[in-house]
C-alpha cells in the first residue's frame, strides 16, 4: 500500500473511531485511535478497521470487560485497545 493510501486510510479510521454513536465509545475508541493509528502498520490498520465494523455497544463492552468477546475477536490491536488508559489523554494537564 502506498503512503498516500495509508494516510487516507488512517484519516478515515480516525474519523470512524471518534464518531461511534455514544459518547463513552467516542472518547475511548477515538482516544485510542489518536494515540495509536498514526504508528500502525497496514496489518494493524486492517485489524482496527475490522474492529470498527463491530456494533458500538458490543465492542465497548468487550473493551471495558463487561462482556466477553467471541474467540474471533482477538489480536494485537484488540489487546492494545483493552489495555488503553483513556484517562491519560483526558486528564487535565498540570503546570
Amino acid at each position: 500500500m502506498e503512503n498516500q493510501d495509508l494516510d487516507l486510510k488512517r484519516k478515515q479510521l480516525m474519523h470512524r473511531a471518534k464518531y461511534r454513536g455514544f459518547r463513552e465509545a467516542d472518547l475511548y475508541i477515538g482516544g485510542f485511535a489518536a494515540a495509536h493509528v498514526p504508528q500502525m502498520t497496514p496489518g494493524e490498520l486492517t485489524e482496527f478497521e475490522e474492529l470498527l465494523g463491530i456494533s458500538d455497544h458490543d465492542l465497548y463492552g468487550w473493551i471495558i470487560g463487561t462482556s466477553q468477546p467471541p474467540a474471533n475477536v482477538s489480536g494485537p490491536v484488540f489487546e492494545q485497545l483493552q489495555a488503553f488508559n483513556v484517562a491519560e489523554i483526558t486528564a487535565p494537564r498540570r503546570g
